[in-house]
């Protein structure tokens, strides 16, 4: 079953660059939004009526406030736009209460952070956390195509103090990207978080292939699915309600649950943010997320790409 949305309130707005905006929200209600942890993401329905998945990169302690950075992604589906160009100051919208499939490690001795582009978001967020509990144990690496793109670059560097930040700008260049290699050579004890383009992270990924992989954390909004079988139909059956669903083979299971009535948030429909996270009750599913772990894809499912193996699939729902 979906979570209660809470009714948001647009308190301001400013570009952060030529297409990244900062965007503050409140309750519509004055009441508090609570805490959250770092790394934590909401979901909310644009002005176009779609869901989307934004980092927030406020400080986690701020309970009355929400803050998020929307790049305007002109070749995309409406929603960044929509939020930049059409909600206006004092203008409410509907989101779901802060997840985090993104979280700082609680025993992690040291942090290595890794952001590209708007993937400084979260990351923002945990330097900030970090720097309220005293810890000054971390670096950034914070990858840009210029200058004008590395957001909150001064933010970040009066935080964390001289030492702590790397930026590199690319232009645009391959031969001028970011060698990682020296800082992902050895395994250290430090957990590394990464965030950004999919590019970066597989290369992150491909260069940390020999690390122990509790230490691997990433983030992403956008992805590409992985190798998959060919689609058949199933169905599901919702625990919940008791009621059966058909799931034919041109339609995701996201589609079929959201054409019944349940509300499901979703954003990228790639299987990489994790905003459409259902619980799974029983059934062989066909993983095709990029977010789940093995353990995790014991109890759970992201229905915007994946499928059942068998004939059914048994949902909490």
């Amino acid at each position: 079953m979906a979570e209660a949305a809470i009714t948001l309130k647009l308190l301001s707005r400013r570009m952060l660059s030529a297409d990244i905006a900062e965007l503050v929200f409140a309750r519509a209600d004055g009441q508090a939004l609570g805490a959250y942890l770092a790394g934590a993401h909401i979901t909310v329905c644009v002005p176009g009526g779609q869901w989307r998945s934004y980092s927030l990169c406020g400080a986690p302690q701020d309970i009355d406030r929400w803050t998020i950075a929307v790049k305007r992604e002109r070749a995309g589906r409406g929603g960044s736009m929509g939020l930049i160009d059409d909600l206006g100051i004092g203008d409410h919208l509907q989101a779901l209460p802060a997840q985090n499939f993104f979280p700082l490690h609680p025993r992690a001795k040291s942090f290595l952070f890794i952001a590209g582009g708007i993937g400084i978001t979260p990351i923002f967020a945990m330097m900030q956390s970090l720097q309220m509990q005293g810890r000054t144990d971390y670096r950034l690496i914070y990858c840009t195509r210029d200058a004008a793109g590395a957001v909150y670059q001064d933010e970040l560097l009066a935080l964390s103090g001289p030492g702590k930040v790397v930026l590199h700008h690319d232009h645009g260049m391959s031969e001028q990207c970011f060698d990682f290699w020296p800082y992902l050579e050895t395994p250290g004890q430090q957990h590394i978080y990464c965030c950004g383009p999919a590019s970066l992270m597989d290369s992150v990924r491909d260069m940390t292939g020999h690390w122990p992989r509790e230490q691997l954390h990433f983030e992403s909004f956008s992805g590409s699915q992985v190798p998959v079988s060919q689609n058949r139909a199933f169905e599901v059956v919702l625990q919940r309600s008791g009621k059966t669903l058909q799931v034919p083979a041109d339609k995701s299971l996201l589609q079929v649950l959201q054409t019944a009535g349940l509300g499901l948030a979703s954003s990228c429909e790639s299987g990489s943010c994790g905003s459409c996270r259902t619980g799974l009750v029983c059934g062989q599913a066909e993983h095709r997320d990029l977010v789940l772990d093995a353990q995790e894809r014991c109890t759970a499912i992201m229905p915007c790409v994946s499928r059942a193996l068998g004939a059914t699939l048994v949902l909490d729902l």
